[in-house]
């Protein structure tokens, strides 16, 4: 059913503008009156929108879409849907229901197209929400994701900028998904790694979200394609700073050889571009660094949770199957805003 030149031709979320370019273009949008009911906008670099409609009820908007990163229809529509979902789970709200986004060739194989869909539909399904329709254009090439619309309290959400100093960050998926798709479109990833990463762009992360209600959780968002380093930079906002330690962070060990070989991804250097200059390495090989700056397609979260309740929470965590660590620390501002240590 796969089809090379139809699919793979670079996707995921490698596919991203740069968080650099977005930057300079949100920041040139006009500005309009603000809607008290506007919880929370574009302007706050997070990962949805929260509109408030009553004192316990808030919606939760979201979309995402790109090209393929892998052969097979399916598969592709499974990870595509996995990425959108994750959003609402990223804003601590539950998934209701979603809309197919397609650009399609209208002269190829309709069964490729039924194929992403099916994939697509079965995690929205898996996900407690109710696919209800799309919108769909001829396209020279194949894109697909969801536009999905959860339900929060408002006194419940996960911001993306809130961390507190002395929280203990915990990451639950591994990384290094960008440059396994990378190596695996030149013929270079095992097929081995192939499987254990498409597992996890699979893996929704409404099971992570499940452990975390039970914690008092101070930030949160998931680790898509800014990378992990760039999202952490989110995180921090500029209010606080982070240590890393780079021997705790999970990640899929063939990616490090892949690295070294600088099997990479323009997205990934486009990631250190932006965020580099508030990293300090010290100690952490080259291939480290590079999966730190990797975009990740349909990635964990990355949550922030005070130091008392850190090490319940990633019990929880790995008895759920996630292959969580607490990767680090939160700190008062220093002279460099992340520090990762080898």
């Amino acid at each position: 059913m796969g089809n090379e030149k139809l699919f793979c031709k670079g996707g995921g979320c490698t596919a991203k503008l740069g968080a650099g370019v977005l930057s300079r273009v949100l920041e040139r949008l006009p500005k309009f009156p603000a809607d008290p009911a506007l919880l929370i906008g574009y302007d706050s670099k997070d990962d949805a929108a929260v509109y408030k409609l009553t004192e316990e009820l808030a919606v939760v908007q979201t979309l995402d879409f790109f090209p393929p990163m892998v052969d097979d229809p399916y598969t592709f529509g499974q990870i595509a849907a996995t990425n959108a979902l994750s959003d609402v789970w990223a804003m601590g709200g539950e998934v209701k229901t979603a809309l197919n986004i397609v650009c399609f060739p209208e002269k190829s194989d309709l069964n490729i197209l039924g194929e992403m869909m099916r994939g697509g539909a079965e995690k929205v399904a898996e996900a407690g929400g109710a696919l209800v329709g799309g919108h769909s254009i001829a396209d020279a090439d194949v894109k697909y994701g969801l536009s999905v619309m959860g339900t929060v309290h408002p006194e419940h959400i996960y911001a993306n900028n809130t961390p507190q100093k002395g929280d203990r960050l915990i990451l639950t998926k591994r990384l290094g998904v960008g440059i396994l798709c990378t190596a695996n479109r030149v013929g270079e990833a095992s097929r081995e790694a192939m499987q254990a990463a498409i597992a996890s762009m699979t893996t929704l992360n409404l099971y992570a979200a499940r452990c975390c209600r039970r914690y008092d959780i101070h930030a949160c968002t998931d680790v898509t394609g800014f990378s992990f380093l760039g999202h952490l930079h989110e995180m921090l906002d500029g209010q606080h700073s982070a240590c890393i330690n780079a021997r705790a962070v999970p990640i899929f060990p063939e990616a490090l050889r892949h690295a070294d070989e600088f099997l990479l991804t323009a997205a990934g250097q486009r990631n250190r571009n932006h965020t580099g200059p508030f990293v300090r390495f010290e100690n952490v090989p080259f291939a480290m660094e590079e999966i730190l700056f990797d975009p990740q397609t349909s990635g964990g979260l990355l949550v922030a949770v005070g130091e008392p309740e850190a090490e319940a929470l990633l019990a929880d965590l790995r008895n759920a199957g996630a292959p969580a660590a607490i990767v680090g620390r939160v700190t008062d501002s220093e002279d460099i805003e992340i520090r990762v240590i080898g």
